[in-house]
């Protein structure tokens, strides 16, 4: 099989050809690593590449197959990992000047699950430092570009992963979501992006951002998603917040439809402002659910941005972890991280008991949506794709935000857990792509991916394929 195809091949596709054995472990990883080298300087996805160890655990694949071995449902596929995720001897860096010599000693849960699947690590994806906005670059790596147009961010904070899955260089990439950081950077690079109900995947090591923290995958294909949550779902000790074990299966559940399912459609979610053409192709997106049997209904809802409840817990959080290094690396810092850093030392425990009963009122805005519908759609993100070099979205007629408030789609459903997709909706006139969000009620997980499954059906967004220019 030619490598360029190799490479956009999603990674159930890969590991059923390598089980028949008309591809090899060997060819695919080789296949790669190759393109990783081709392609990666234009858009600096990657900031390590485990080439020498990749290519020995492809070896050691093919070995097993050859014995009649298979590892798991993704035996031999390639895997890369988010820099801000442990992954067993290698570094680890949060995209940060304060740790880029860090090297983690075991993997994250994710990881060594996804590893027992069969999966094998490629190497690390860029992140802006600790994950802190929703677009991606930092002074450790610098900036990853949008494939689709590499004057244009891919999104964050999870923006190595998603340029790299929508670039062909590993069919799943594994990374975070605090605040939309698997759903926005899935948006700005036309690929899937789905959060699991919060603590669906364990969180390990715990920290205080863990309050807000999903740990899912990015990838081409709605089956490769169900694949690998099949892998990392269940509960795990190290995080006393992880969910019990369902028992069900999202592969061979994931095309039951849509009929009779109620679904409520938001362009606002009453309260964000909203690129026309955005708009418009969102629109026109969800009214077409009606062709999987779905009900489709608009809602006008009447909720206030929770962007002062979440922004409690993110920037707290963010400075709980950095306070104690301020004094003698502060400088180091991204300046708008520092930012956050020192608005966070300003919160008083007063505003987080604030922030928590906020918490819950927004949760009850949203469980009542739920009383009459099942799944609820809006926009991912209210603009397309913008240029590199910015922090933020440009406002919206004139509209003054908070930093990463133009995000305000995405991290409600952070504070409420909900599990929460990004399907990409269309293109606009330019050729850049647009998502479309999918939220369920809290722990309707298979749904949701019934849902992504049903739009993939319907308009088909993995075949096509970004033209980049390559050293």
């Amino acid at each position: 099989m030619p490598h360029e195809e190799i490479g956009f091949c999603s990674a159930v596709e890969l590991a059923a050809m390598m089980r028949r054995r008309t591809v090899s472990p060997v060819e695919v990883m080789r296949a790669t690593l190759e393109r990783i080298e081709r392609i990666n300087p234009a858009l600096n996805a990657f900031v390590t590449v485990q080439a020498e160890e990749a290519m020995c655990s492809a070896v050691k694949a093919e070995e097993a197959l050859m014995r009649g071995e298979c590892w798991g449902p993704l035996h031999g596929v390639p895997l890369h990992v988010k820099d801000n995720l442990f992954v067993a001897g290698s570094r680890t860096t949060f995209g940060s000047k304060l740790t880029e010599t860090n090297v983690t000693s075991e993997d994250c849960p994710a990881v060594e699950r996804l590893r027992k699947a069969g999966m094998l690590v490629v190497g690390r994806t860029n992140t802006p430092e600790h994950g802190w906005k929703g677009v991606t670059d930092n002074r450790a790596f610098g900036i990853t570009r949008n494939p689709w147009n590499t004057k244009l961010t891919p999104g964050g904070s999870s923006g190595g992963a998603s340029a790299a899955v929508a670039a062909g260089l590993g069919p799943i990439g594994l990374g975070t979501d605090g605040g939309g950081s698997l759903r926005i950077p899935a948006s700005f690079s036309g690929v899937f992006g789905f959060k699991a109900s919060f603590g669906r995947v364990p969180n390990w090591p715990g920290s205080g951002g863990a309050m807000l923290r999903h740990i899912g995958t990015i990838t081409r294909t709605v089956a490769d998603m169900a694949a690998a949550l099949d892998a990392m779902a269940g509960p795990d000790p190290r995080d006393l917040l992880s969910l019990p074990a369902t028992g069900e299966s999202y592969s061979v559940n994931l095309d039951c439809g849509l009929r009779g399912t109620r679904v409520a459609f938001s362009p606002n979610l009453g309260y964000a402002r909203v690129d026309p053409e955005v708009a418009a192709i969102c629109q026109r997106a969800a009214q077409r659910f009606a062709e999987a049997g779905a009900i489709v209904e608009p809602v006008q809802l009447d909720w206030r941005d929770p962007y002062d409840a979440w922004r409690v817990f993110f920037f707290g959080t963010a400075a709980a972890s950095l306070e104690k290094k301020l004094p003698t690396q502060g400088e180091l810092l991204d300046p708008g991280l520092r930012r956050v850093v020192d608005a966070g030392l300003k919160l008083r425990g007063v505003d987080f008991a604030n922030a928590l009963a906020a918490r819950h009122e927004f949760w009850e805005q949203s469980r009542r949506v739920y009383e009459r519908c099942d799944l609820l759609l809006c926009p991912t993100l209210p603009v397309p794709p913008f240029a590199v070099g910015q922090d933020d979205a440009d406002p919206i007629d004139g509209e003054i935000l908070g930093p990463l408030q133009w995000t305000r789609f995405t991290y409600p459903f952070n504070l409420t857990g909900q599990p929460a997709a990004n399907v990409p909706a269309g293109w606009t006139n330019s050729g850049l792509p647009v998502g479309l969000q999918i939220i369920g009620n809290r722990f309707a997980d298979l749904l949701v991916l019934q849902a992504a499954r049903a739009w993939e059906q319907i308009q088909p967004w993995s075949d096509r394929r970004p033209k980049l220019e390559t050293s």
